[in-house]
């Protein structure tokens, strides 16, 4: 059988599909802007033929339906990473949080969490008959290689991307044709605060550096003082619009890389139609799946490799949390210790942490102590860089006291004092 013959064979409606979850089955959902949001409608309108499914999955982009009140006789989330959409069952005990590293939540398919039902968002088959997964290969990957059954939604929409992305008709046993636009990422706002923040940031990379970037508006606005910067390199867990207008200037070129050089590489993407476009078929673009791109051993093979990350707290010891307040959980650990861990060993690398000094200018983000319950998400050991508007602290190496006094100094002007009288206490001396 040809794999034209097998894929129309097996091109089947949307109910059709769903209809081979059952009851007690754990189901896997592609991640963040890859999310099959037509297959996970359809099985949510099924709700009333199941009975405890699992949805495992870490960013939620869409409605999560599944996740609503009202569904927990039907479905129960298992959240890898909690998003808004899901942080609500989450807190409110109709969904569950598992801790993890991204770069191990393949290997969780493997034996940990078995999977049943992976349900994905492909292209249309090339000419060999290989679908890409697009924007999201991350743990996506591993779900097709070992679900029991593999339902994709086929979207004309979604870019074809190169690197290691590519699955075979054959691992699929269902194929629902939707189009729809694939799921944006706004740009964020960014304020004078980030505008310092970012200003700081790049004052730490080099021309030829290598880098990492989270989402939102702290890193785009790093991306924004970057423009006379020469060479720099792309290995991040994903990156969003700002690579490609800074790509498009030349700024960004890969030339300098130490591991797939001319290449930017990730394991999954969020942001508008632009970056969509400019990644479709690009050989310059090379995704690959998360337990190799965030495998902080393949990270260090990256000379001058900087790490950007955020953060909810850091304390005066330089703990860093950075996924719940307090008890309440709100993200999850993703890739940040993976990336911070690879930039350390790394030859020429840095870690940084940076984060508005305040909670909207109502409680400062550095603290005697984390929030009681606050998980840590970097451990003191492990933290190299604390970036604020305010300025600096590079804390690697340096004494409890030293750092202590090194992120009092960039704390919001309004809560240094009662810092110092901390540190002071602390450390038994004048400041």
């Amino acid at each position: 059988m040809s794999w034209k013959e097998y894929y129309a064979a097996r091109t089947v409606t949307a109910a059709e599909a769903v209809g081979r979850i059952r009851s007690g089955d754990r189901v896997v959902v592609q991640h963040a802007c890859g999310e099959p949001s037509y297959l996970l409608d359809a099985m949510t309108a099924n709700a009333g033929a199941y009975e405890n499914v699992e949805i495992v999955h870490m960013v939620a982009m869409g409605q999560a339906g599944y996740a609503q009140p009202g569904m927990e006789a039907h479905f129960r989330h298992n959240a890898l990473f909690v998003g808004g959409t899901t942080r609500g069952a989450v807190a409110e005990g109709r969904g569950d949080f598992t801790p993890c590293f991204f770069s191990d939540v393949p290997g969780f398919f493997e034996d940990v969490l078995p999977v049943d039902v992976a349900l994905i968002t492909v292209t249309p088959p090339d000419e060999e008959g290989r679908c890409s997964l697009g924007v999201s290969v991350d743990y996506t990957m591993a779900a097709v290689k070992h679900a029991k059954t593999v339902i994709a939604q086929v979207n004309r929409k979604m870019p074809f991307t190169c690197g290691v992305s590519a699955v075979d008709v054959t691992e699929i046993d269902c194929f629902v044709p939707y189009d729809a636009p694939v799921i944006p990422l706004a740009p964020p706002k960014i304020g004078a605060v980030e505008e310092a923040i970012g200003k700081n940031v790049a004052s730490l990379v080099r021309d030829g550096d290598t880098l990492q970037l989270g989402i939102g508006a702290i890193p785009d606005a790093v991306l924004k003082f970057l423009a006379g910067k020469r060479d720099l390199g792309i290995h991040s867990e994903m990156f969003s619009d700002g690579v490609v207008d800074l790509a498009r200037a030349g700024v960004i070129t890969n030339r300098k890389k130490t591991l797939h050089p001319g290449k930017c590489v990730a394991t999954f993407l969020m942001g508008t139609q632009k970056l969509y476009d400019f990644v479709d078929r690009n050989p310059d673009i090379y995704l690959a799946p998360v337990e190799y791109v965030n495998d902080p051993f393949v990270i260090a093979q990256n000379d001058n490799m900087v790490s950007i990350n955020s953060c909810v707290q850091v304390d005066l010891m330089g703990q860093i949390a950075s996924e719940s307040i307090g008890l309440t959980q709100i993200s999850g650990t993703g890739g940040q210790v993976d990336f911070i861990r690879g930039a350390a060993r790394s030859r020429g690398g840095r870690a940084i942490i940076a984060m508005p000094s305040t909670v909207k200018g109502k409680t400062s983000k550095i603290v005697p102590v984390l929030d009681a319950g606050a998980a840590v998400t970097t451990c003191r050991c492990d933290v190299d860089y604390v970036v604020t508007e305010y300025g600096i602290a590079h804390l690697k190496g340096r004494t409890l006291r030293e750092r202590a006094r090194a992120l009092i100094a960039i704390a919001h002007p309004g809560f240094r004092e009662e810092l110092k009288m901390e540190w002071e206490r602390r450390f038994h001396t004048a400041f």
